[in-house]
C-alpha cells in the first residue's frame, strides 16, 4: 500500500477522474476527503469507501471554501498530507461568446480555488512534508478554439504548479502537475451524446485522435497519480506530465 496512513483532499471527487483518484487512494491505504457539490453522488462514494472517506460539500467559487475544506479534513482525519486539485469548470467559449462574468467564474474555480486551498493547507503540508497534485489539461499548451477561457485557466494552473514548486521546494512541499488528454468520463459521454453524437461515439474515433483505439479512462489517470502522491516520488518537484496517447509537441497525426 503506497499511500498508507496519508490523508488526501481530492476536490471534485464525486465523479469522473476525481472519484477514480479517491477510490485508488483508499485502495492504497489513504484516508480521503471527498469534495464536490452533489450530495447524493458524494454520499454514494463515501458509502462505498467506508470509514476511510469523509464528505464535504462546498462551492469553489466562494473564496472561503478552501479554509472550510481543510477544516473538514482536519476534523475528519486530524491532518493533511496531500491535495489533489481536480475540480474544474469545463465549459465552451470563444472570443465571440466569452464575457467578463464567464471568464471570472472560470478562473475562480479552475485557478483561484486551487491556489487558496493550497494556501489554507500550507502549514499542514509543510509540517508533514506533503505534496500537491494539480490536474490540468493538454489545453494548457494552447487549447481548442471553442475552449478559450478553459484553456487560459489551465495554462494559468500549470504556471501556478511550477511557481509554487520552485518557491517552496526548500520547505519540502512538492507540487506536481498532470496535463491530461481526452478522458472518457461520464460527463464527457453525456456531453458528446447531448451534442448529437451516437452513444458509441467513443468506439468510432479515428486513430489520429485515439491511436490505441479508445480514450483514456479515469482509472488510468488515478493509477498514474499514486506515484506522485506517494513518498516514492520524493524529492521530484515541479514536474508537468502530459498524459495522452501521443506527444503534443511536434505532433504529426497518423492518417487513416
Amino acid at each position: 500500500m503506497k499511500l498508507r496512513d496519508k490523508v488526501i483532499i481530492v476536490t471534485g471527487s464525486t465523479s469522473g477522474i476525481g472519484r477514480a483518484i479517491a477510490e485508488r487512494a483508499v485502495a492504497e491505504g489513504a484516508r480521503v476527503l471527498i469534495h464536490g457539490i452533489d450530495r447524493p453522488a458524494g454520499e454514494n462514494v463515501v458509502a462505498r469507501l467506508g470509514a476511510n472517506a469523509a464528505l464535504h460539500l462546498d462551492d469553489l467559487v466562494d473564496p472561503a471554501s478552501g479554509t472550510r475544506i481543510v477544516a473538514a479534513a482536519m476534523t475528519a482525519f486530524g491532518k493533511v498530507d496531500a491535495i489533489v486539485n481536480n475540480a474544474a469548470l469545463v465549459a465552451r467559449s470563444t472570443l465571440a461568446t466569452t464575457t467578463a462574468e464567464f471568464f471570472d467564474r472560470m478562473m475562480a474555480i479552475n485557478v483561484r480555488a486551487p491556489l487558496l486551498l493550497i494556501q489554507a493547507a500550507f502549514s499542514e503540508l509543510k509540517r508533514n512534508e506533503g505534496c500537491v497534485l494539480n490536474i490540468g489539461s493538454i489545453n494548457a499548451l494552447s487549447g481548442e478554439a471553442t475552449l478559450l477561457d478553459y484553456s487560459i485557466s489551465k495554462g494559468a494552473l500549470q504556471t501556478l504548479s511550477r511557481n509554487l514548486a520552485n518557491a517552496h521546494a526548500r520547505e519540502k512541499v512538492r507540487v506536481n502537475h498532470f496535463n491530461v488528454g481526452w478522458v472518457l468520463t461520464e460527463r464527457e459521454q453525456a456531453l458528446q451524446v447531448g451534442d448529437g453524437q451516437p452513444v458509441d461515439w467513443a468506439q468510432r474515433l479515428p486513430v489520429s485522435i485515439a491511436p490505441a483505439g479508445r480514450l483514456l479512462t479515469p482509472e488510468e489517470i488515478a493509477a498514474a497519480s499514486v506515484y506522485w502522491l506517494s513518498d516514492e516520488s520524493r524529492p521530484v518537484n515541479g514536474v508537468v506530465l502530459e498524459i495522452e496517447q501521443f506527444s503534443i509537441h511536434g505532433r504529426n497525426p497518423v492518417k487513416v
